[in-house]
């Protein structure tokens, strides 16, 4: 959106921004079109209404739902992404000689192990406990697995498709997860009782066939690093009796192996249970926002509020970012999404491109530790701690504020630097009128009010979703049934990454929990450590930040949770402090060096380079690599203990970010020399840290440098004071 399409804000339409022909805006959404583009559509919106319904009205068994969710999220993402990007232009279908082998042979095998999952089911062998071991194994297991690869490879092989088909393989993908998901269910109770003890062939050839299925959708959506990183675990999972030391397990049978990571152990656990619950009903309620138009309102009134301060565009994202970030959960994703307004605007009023960049990384990255929602980070901790998720909440607010603080100030020196200002008042939203809508803000207000009145997260999560299409109705853009459904079809498409990335995850936390890795890991941190909590909270950043380079928040955080909180906790570190930690340092991984995911995304907008884009992003995000480290030291960060302990720590943190943005950007009421900048990034650092004689000395180290900056400022002025 261009500053032109923010003055429209002022027409007497009393529109939030231009008009967009819902029919253009929902032929973009789509891959596909005419018939088979509806018929997508319509799957996306059962896919989202299914996981709403349940949530609320008829909740199915947690296995049955979860198989589901993962099963129907497998074969929709292969229907919608292909192997390859789609083109732009059509492209000819014709099938190549590998497809007209490979596709034919896949449907033969994976029509026989449909069939024979259909017999199974009917004469009520699958679940026979007095079966044969081998029984049914060349009837189903060899085909469905050797019919999965089989499509797999051609899908691999096929050309380009055009916007307007289907591919054969990407279809038998589909088919070969529908049937992977059907077997489960049908099989779960039976199942969950021997997965670790005897499990039948069929059991291991459903499941690694799964596997590979949620593998090839992760490379899809998310890349290869993840699902190198999953590969390694499995690999681990066998190479255990030749490994050493801390590393050396007795190894397993393959059959109970798999088995055993096909349960709530592992790809139905924890990572799942989230994604199919908070995660996708937050996305649902993000794609609400977007598809009435509310979401677009929070950037407008940003823009009325800030838009012509110093550097204007760069304040308001640094609002408009972090609000939705908290909800969408995804850094990168955020970064495209509000990164494509408040870049380009960000250069026009002074900003490198890589600054833009940069600024919108940072804010976007920490929108996912701003509470309530937190991208579904503390739904996450909460599960795997069992902490109340309201106390989670809570004690996530002074670090989130000071974090974005520090960015607001960073922002607003580098503004100071270089002499920018803010856009013109005639191109921005007209602020009367944006108060005027202020009751746009009614389903954030629902939310945190639900969540903070008692009622439980996919209560409120679901009325602050209602709230959105109702306020919308006093507006000029109406959410009717048509948007509804729309609505519910773009967070289908926005929840399919988190659907295959969760349950890789699921996979390393299956592994760890199998071979004991994350116990033996913990001893070894102690052993590391000494006992010696900072060493061990060093040792931890650092293996946070490298899971959170190569996967996604939610699936670094959920592995870096089970492999370090425990020996974090047994060397007497609090459970909520020890997990806030390495949640943080997970977070803002998308912003570190050299794998930045969230500022490669905003150079790619900005045209910057990446790498100097993501150094310049973690400048700008430094707060969240300090926060950690201050509420380990102080535990009233996380609101424990008294009020006034509580306000003390939070004050005086508050200057300590400010000194330290200053010493960040060498600018405080001047510039800053190299020595006045080390002695005021002391002063921060002292602040920063708690304790009265440490904020006593910080406090007076500051005054002495605002008073040297003052009197060189403007000599004659402190000449008159002296006088």
């Amino acid at each position: 959106m261009s500053s032109t399409d923010l003055a429209a804000t002022q027409a007497e339409s009393e529109t939030i921004a231009e008009g967009v022909d819902d029919e253009v805006i929902a032929s973009n959404q789509r891959v596909f079109g005419g018939n088979l583009g509806l018929f997508v559509a319509v799957l996306c919106v059962l896919y989202t209404s299914f996981h709403i319904f349940v949530m609320n009205v008829y909740p199915l068994e947690p296995w049955v739902y979860r198989l589901i969710h993962v099963g129907g999220g497998l074969a929709l993402g292969f229907v919608l992404y292909s192997a390859r990007p789609l083109p732009d232009a059509s492209l000819a279908t014709a099938l190549t000689p590998y497809e007209r082998v490979l596709v034919p042979v896949a449907a033969v095998l994976l029509a026989v192990a449909g069939g024979q999952l259909l017999t199974m089911w009917v004469t009520g062998d699958l679940i026979a406990t007095g079966a044969p071991a081998t029984k049914y194994v060349y009837t189903f297991g060899y085909p469905l697995f050797a019919g999965t690869l089989a499509a797999l490879a051609a899908s691999w092989l096929a050309p380009k498709r055009d916007r307007a088909s289907l591919s054969w393989a990407d279809t038998l993908l589909a088919v070969a997860a529908v049937i992977v998901a059907l077997y489960i269910i049908v099989h779960a109770d039976f199942l969950r009782i021997r997965a670790q003890v005897f499990p039948h062939p069929n059991d291991m050839w459903a499941s690694i066939s799964g596997i590979v299925l949620i593998l090839e959708l992760t490379r899809r959506l998310a890349g290869l690093a993840l699902v190198i990183i999953v590969a390694v675990f499995i690999a681990y999972g066998f190479a255990g009796p030749w490994l050493p030391g801390v590393l050396h397990h007795n190894g397993y049978a393959a059959a109970r192996f798999f088995a055993f990571i096909y349960t709530d152990n592992g790809i139905l656990g924890p990572t799942t249970a989230i994604s199919s619950t908070y995660i996708i009903l937050f996305i649902a309620f993000a794609a609400f926002l977007q598809a009435s138009r509310v979401g677009e309102y929070f950037v407008n009134f940003a823009f009325a509020v800030a838009g012509s301060a110093r550097g204007g565009p760069a304040k308001v994202a640094v609002f408009a970012s972090g609000l939705m970030g908290m909800i969408n959960g995804t850094s990168a994703g955020n970064v495209v999404a509000t990164g494509s307004l408040t870049i380009p605007l960000m250069k026009r009023v002074g900003y490198k491109p890589q600054t833009a960049a940069s600024v919108e990384a940072a804010a976007s990255t920490g929108g996912q530790l701003m509470p309530p929602i937190m991208g579904a980070g503390a739904f996450i901790m909460s599960e795997i701690t069992a902490i109340p998720y309201r106390d989670i909440a809570i004690a996530a607010i002074i670090p989130a504020v000071l974090y974005f603080v520090s960015v607001y100030f960073m922002v607003d020196k580098e503004a100071l630097k270089n002499h920018m200002k803010g856009l013109p008042r005639h191109e921005l939203p007209s602020l009367p009128l944006m108060m005027r809508r202020v009751f746009l803000f009614i389903p954030i207000i629902i939310l945190i009010g639900a969540l903070f009145m008692g009622y439980s997260v996919i209560r409120a999560g679901t009325l602050s979703m209602g709230a959105a299409a109702v306020v919308s109705w006093l507006t000029p853009t109406k959410m009717g049934i048509k948007e509804i459904f729309w609505g519910l079809e773009i967070a289908a498409r926005m929840a399919l990454q988190m659907v295959a990335v969760c349950a890789a995850a699921g996979v390393i936390v299956g592994v760890i929990a199998l071979t004991g890795i994350g116990t033996r890991f913990s001893s070894l941190l102690l052993e590391i450590a000494g006992q010696n909590q900072f060493v061990g909270m060093i040792f931890a950043m650092f293996v946070a930040i490298i899971l959170g380079m190569g996967m996604p928040t939610t699936a670094a955080y959920a592995v870096a949770a089970a492999v370090i909180a425990p020996g974090l906790v047994r060397m007497g570190i609090e459970p909520l402090t020890a997990h806030f930690f390495i949640f943080y340092y997970a977070v803002i991984s998308a912003i570190t060096p050299p794998v930045a995911l969230a500022a490669y995304a905003g150079a790619a907008i900005a045209q910057s380079d990446p790498m100097k884009t993501s150094v310049e992003s973690f400048k700008f995000g430094l707060a969240a690599f300090i926060v950690p480290f201050m509420f380990f030291y102080a535990p009233e960060m996380l609101m424990q203990g008294e009020w006034i302990d509580i306000a003390h720590v939070m004050v005086t943190a508050l200057f300590g970010i400010f000194m330290m943005a200053s010493a960040v950007q060498g600018w405080l009421f001047g510039k800053l020399n190299p020595v006045l900048r080390i002695i005021t990034l002391v002063a921060a650092l002292m602040m920063i840290k708690s304790g009265w004689i440490t904020d006593l000395a910080g406090f007076g180290i500051a005054l002495l440098v605002i008073a040297l900056q003052r009197g060189l400022i403007n000599p004659r002025n402190a000449s008159r004071g002296m006088d």
